[in-house]
């Protein structure tokens, strides 16, 4: 089961709750599907995430991600193309 969506999924993939960049390379981390952990890292800076959004309640909490995670609940999406790495725009 996903730990941000709560969606049971056939593969899930470990998340830094705080980012490796960020000093949390050992720190604790996330069990998430692959479609949540492509829209956290799209929407939130690493920055963000090690300052704001660094525990699972954060996350589920966060403005960015709330029509993400209305939307995705009720799907059966087990994947969507990651969008990490491409140009992105940051308000």
């Amino acid at each position: 089961m996903c730990e941000l969506c709560r969606r049971e999924v056939q593969d899930l993939s470990r998340h830094h709750l705080v980012p490796r960049e960020e000093g949390g390379r050992y720190g604790a981390t996330a069990e998430l599907c692959q479609p949540c952990h492509s829209t956290i890292h799209l929407n939130i800076s690493n920055q963000e995430l090690a300052r704001q959004y660094n525990s699972i309640e954060a996350l589920q909490n966060a403005e960015p991600l709330q029509k993400y995670l209305k939307w995705v609940k009720n799907r059966k999406v087990e994947r969507i193309a990651n969008r990490r790495g491409r140009n992105r725009r940051r308000k």
